[in-house]
């Protein structure tokens, strides 16, 4: 294992021992990533995450007994968040484009999904970008994915009123999948500003990243 200090800690969930032992060694050849363990289910997968404190989990959807879409929900749920000292993201791995699990898993708290035949580098760039709170697909596939089984928008909650208007164009720029350097340039604030917008805005709805705030909104039809 590769890595040292300040690395990327991975855990592999799959139910293929070949699939996980190949990531393995692809990840092992990356600088700043380090695989800290691996699950064979999604059982095994909660009982890790808890033990080994991951930062990224790269979680396959389709396993025997507990699979990818409910060990995600477990993940996230509140009390098991709320024991954490930092944040785990979850990535999940499909065969499928557009899989409507993956849509499930990202409402549960992914972020975002890679499909199988991923490239190594795209897998570690994947693992680099989720663990700096971004989602690994684009917003229009995402958005995609989660209108594919939405039958209508939820009104917004009242946490949503709480919002300044500057806040509200932030909110907006983020859902749209603009980067922090563009949402600048669009409210005419520094970079430095919009990260402080974008804070305040995942306290004041309770959302854990900027791949949510893309689900919030369009769960909540709050998109123009």
């Amino acid at each position: 294992m590769t890595g040292g200090p300040g690395a990327i800690r991975v855990l592999l969930v799959d139910d293929q021992d070949l699939f996980r032992a190949g990531v393995q060694v692809i990840l092992d050849a990356q600088d700043g990533i380090e695989v800290v363990g691996s699950a064979g289910d999604g059982l095994e997968a909660l009982r890790l995450v808890e033990e080994l404190r991951p930062d990224v989990v790269l979680m396959d959807l389709r396993m025997p007994e507990v699979d990818g879409v409910e060990a995600t929900r477990q993940v996230f749920l509140p009390e098991r968040v709320a024991r954490r000292e930092r944040p785990v993201r979850v990535v999940v791995l499909t065969t499928f484009d557009l899989d409507d699990r993956a849509a499930t898993a990202i409402r549960h708290g992914a972020s975002g999904f890679l499909l199988k035949d991923t490239t190594p580098a795209q897998l570690a760039d994947a693992i680099r970008t989720v663990h700096a709170g971004n989602a690994v697909l684009s917003p229009g596939n995402l958005a995609q994915l989660l209108e594919r089984n939405l039958v209508a928008p939820a009104p917004a909650p009242p946490e949503f009123a709480t919002l300044t208007a500057k806040e509200r164009e932030v909110f907006e720029a983020v859902a749209r999948g603009l980067s922090n350097a563009e949402i600048g340039a669009r409210v005419f604030a520094s970079e430095s500003t919009v990260k402080t917008h974008v804070g305040a805005i995942l306290r004041k709805l309770g959302l854990r990243d900027r791949v949510q705030i893309v689900v919030f909104a369009h769960e909540n039809g709050l998109l123009p």
